[in-house]
């Protein structure tokens, strides 16, 4: 009769040691370079420090260079909104444009771009993709676009500029009258 030849069989968690193993086996040379290179990141950081910050080439500062890094651009600078109950009118609109609009219709902001970019096309100078330097707005053009939306501006709710906010921000910008 035929014998059939058996090898033993590996139970689970036989096969579990033999796979950890394995693993360390290949990867038992990464650890001593993962540490070294860890090792040669933070001597790199303890270096930088003690260096002269003001020129990474050892110099002095160009005359006149301001210290730090610069000023965030217009768009992130907005003013701050003003206090009080948000759905009275009478507030200033140039402050409330500033907080509630700024972050895209100030210098450099993506409604600034776009509108410059469309103004320009229809042949206006690139200083009209400002709002504020706009002569041609009525207020009723721009309560519209605020609450209907425009293009790529999103519809704002009354939620996001109450109706007094928009009032004024409104007079601010309508210099073409109502």
């Amino acid at each position: 009769m035929h014998r059939l030849a058996h090898s033993n069989p590996v139970t689970p968690a036989q096969a579990g040691v033999q796979e950890q193993r394995t693993f360390r086996q290949r990867h038992s040379a990464w650890i001593p370079a993962f540490a070294g290179m860890t090792v040669l990141a933070l001597t790199l950081a303890a270096c930088d420090k003690s260096s002269d910050a003001a020129d990474p080439h050892g110099g002095p500062p160009p005359k006149g260079a301001a210290a730090g890094p610069p000023p965030p651009p217009p768009y992130q600078m907005r003013a701050a909104l003003p206090s009080g109950d948000r759905l009275a009118g009478g507030k200033d609109g140039e402050t409330i444009f500033s907080n509630r609009c700024g972050a895209c219709h100030l210098v450099g902001g993506m409604g600034t771009n776009l509108l410059t970019k469309q103004r320009m096309q229809a042949g206006d100078t690139p200083d009209k993709g400002l709002l504020a330097n706009r002569t041609d707005l009525t207020q009723g053009y721009v309560k519209s676009v605020v609450r209907q939306g425009k293009m790529a501006m999103p519809r704002l709710t009354k939620v996001d500029v109450t109706g007094g906010e928009l009032d004024a921000i409104a007079v601010y910008l309508g210099k073409a009258g109502e």
